[in-house]
């Protein structure tokens, strides 16, 4: 018998086998067990009542130092030039390790509270009363891309879906006109890792961010020819869908197909509402002023800011910004291995205002209890030199807030050693992390869960507690 050739036994075997595949998925199906392939956008309840119904996520893309702007260390003052000790190894990324080096900035005491914020930051210490600090939270990696991962999916490796994903996935969306999910990055390029940190890994492709230019015209081509006429362009996608559900049928559960069949509705939807939502210019001069826009050095992340509170005024789930692009690494981000004072006072003069006044106008419309603010990089920065000036990756401790959502604000939660070297008190894992947003969001973190491979998947995996605190 041949090798093309089978016996009827053989072929009886090999139906049953897909028939016996059709009846599992029937039965997976049934039971709600079977992932969807396409990507429901519907609104959806959470498991108890949210304290917030969206995210806006301030990631500072390079790596911040926290020993220069929210954990001062009086005792790196106090042994400058010495070397760390009794820390165990001391491992650091690019090498030339240093001794101990006092941060080159001041501190200052804002609010009733009297929480400590460096110089740097004037405009955003002046909320200090409304936002908590966490100063405890530790990393997985000391390379920005893992790292840019951990914080995105909680994985270092790239492949599975994004905070912002699964909030979508939970929540679906409140304004079908507009994505759910939109990524804003930096006007000199994108963060480390690139389009891995807003995808949908696993999940139905529709759950991945929509990136938004931070410049010029933010939704590339999404106005159609002048010389198109509405009916002839109805008809067109009409005319697309057709073909592209036709390739569905040939291979179904393919859900990239999906995903681009909704996009073209999507984004002939967004015609008529997109380009209102991201137009700042429609903004008072007062708003204008008050977010930096007449400012040459605020003006690019002051676009941002506004285009973030334009989009969660009208029912988008998770807004990312990202401010540090890979234009020139050591200058456009906030990786200060050459000189931590020039980079961070660059930096934060370019942020710092606009920051602040996302804040404040999200308060001034009633947005700032129903949206949650976070501010993070991807891991901190070593208390020791780098060649005398700058300061290595540190993923043993970093520091970052989080405004709005009506939790309790001007308060410090978990501390990091004397130094500023490892998490020390209340250590706050990325899971932990994932886990505290997720509940401001209406979510019991073990329960939010996607089948995929034979088993329940989850944004904090096999871990995670709520960072204690931060709920009031």
């Amino acid at each position: 018998m041949s090798d093309s050739t089978k016996s009827r036994r053989e072929l009886l075997f090999e139906a049953g086998g897909g028939l016996s595949g059709i009846a599992l998925a029937w039965l997976l199906n049934q039971d709600k067990l079977l992932a969807s392939t396409t990507g429901s956008m519907t609104p959806k309840q959470p498991h108890f009542a949210p304290r917030a119904k969206s995210v806006i996520s301030l990631f500072m893309s390079g790596g911040v130092s926290h020993v220069d702007t929210f954990d001062p260390k009086p005792m790196l003052n106090k042994y400058a030039g010495q070397p760390l000790t009794g820390k165990g190894d001391v491992v650091v990324r690019q090498g030339y390790p240093g001794p101990l080096m006092p941060s080159p900035f001041t501190f200052r005491k804002y609010g009733q509270s009297g929480l400590d914020v460096s110089e740097i930051f004037p405009r955003i210490a002046e909320h200090a009363d409304e936002f908590a600090l966490l100063r405890s939270v530790y990393g997985k990696s000391n390379d920005h891309v893992q790292a840019h991962y951990a914080l995105a999916t909680g994985m270092i490796r790239m492949g599975y879906p994004s905070l912002g994903a699964w909030v979508t996935y939970g929540l679906g969306t409140e304004n079908e006109n507009l994505p759910a999910f939109v990524v804003i990055y930096d006007a000199h390029g994108g963060p480390f890792g690139g389009p891995a940190n807003w995808g949908a890994g696993f999940m139905p492709a529709a759950y991945q961010g929509t990136v938004f230019k931070p410049k010029g015209t933010p939704i590339v081509d999404l106005k159609p020819p002048s010389s198109m006429a509405p009916e002839e362009q109805r008809a067109r996608l009409d005319l697309l869908s057709k073909l592209n559900e036709m390739d569905l049928q040939k291979f179904p559960g393919n859900s990239e197909l999906s995903a681009r069949i909704n996009s073209y509705e999507l984004a002939y939807r967004m015609q008529g509402v997109a380009p209102e939502a991201v137009d700042v210019e429609r903004e008072s001069e007062a708003t204008r002023k008050l977010y930096g826009l007449d400012n040459p050095v605020t003006e690019p992340f002051a676009r941002q800011c506004i285009m973030a509170r334009r989009l969660v005024e009208r029912g988008v789930r998770f807004v990312q910004l990202y401010h540090g692009g890979l234009g020139n690494q050591n200058l456009d981000t906030w990786d200060a291995h050459e000189n931590v004072q020039k980079n961070h006072s660059q930096h934060a003069a370019e942020v710092d205002q606009p920051i602040s006044a996302l804040l404040t106008d999200l308060k001034a419309r009633g947005l700032l209890d129903s949206t949650l603010v976070t501010w993070q990089g991807e891991f901190g920065r070593m208390p020791i030199s780098q060649r005398g000036v700058g300061r290595d990756h540190n993923p043993g401790t970093m520091s970052m807030w989080m405004a709005g959502a009506r939790i309790k604000g001007g308060q410090v939660i978990g501390s990091s050693d004397e130094f500023g070297y490892k998490a020390a008190e209340q250590p706050i894992s990325i899971n932990d992390l994932h886990a505290t947003i997720l509940h401001l969001l209406g979510f019991k973190h073990e329960q939010l869960t996607y089948f995929y491979s034979g088993r329940n998947f989850r944004l904090t995996d096999v871990a995670g507690v709520v960072a204690k605190g931060v709920i009031a």
